[in-house]
């Protein structure tokens, strides 16, 4: 009788050590996954912000030329103020994309989340 137990002992020890490492595995596919699309968002933020500096820093920078060689300085004011006024605008807008590239992130996220624990919730249901 005790050796039968033993093996029952053995047979549920393998069952849940093959069901914890199945789900580890899929933890560790979703931390990567997770991973790389952290890495691809913040790239992509990143990407907005260069786009947006080197245009503001070559607009502001060809109005100081223009600054520096005009004759008349005070008759470039209202393009400065126009450009200043453009700049933050891009700035604006930047921030703008931003946002829409974290809520895009987050909605990816939470479908991996969701997709996650749909397989998890499913792969319990079929060990039973």
């Amino acid at each position: 009788m005790l050796h039968c137990i033993n093996f029952f002992d053995a047979a549920m020890a393998n069952a849940f050590a093959d069901r914890f490492s199945d789900a580890t595995r899929q933890l560790a596919a979703a931390a990567t996954r997770a991973n790389r699309m952290a890495l691809e968002n913040a790239e992509s933020m990143f990407g907005v912000q260069l786009k947006v500096m080197e245009r503001n820093l070559t607009a502001t920078g060809g109005w100081l030329g223009e600054l520096a060689r005009s004759e008349d300085p005070a008759g470039l004011l209202p393009k400065g103020a126009q450009l200043w006024q453009d700049n933050l605008q891009r700035l604006g807008q930047a921030q703008q994309d931003m946002v829409d590239l974290g809520l895009q992130a987050g909605k990816a996220w939470s479908e991996l989340v969701q997709g996650h624990n749909e397989s998890t919730a499913d792969a319990t249901a079929n060990s039973h």
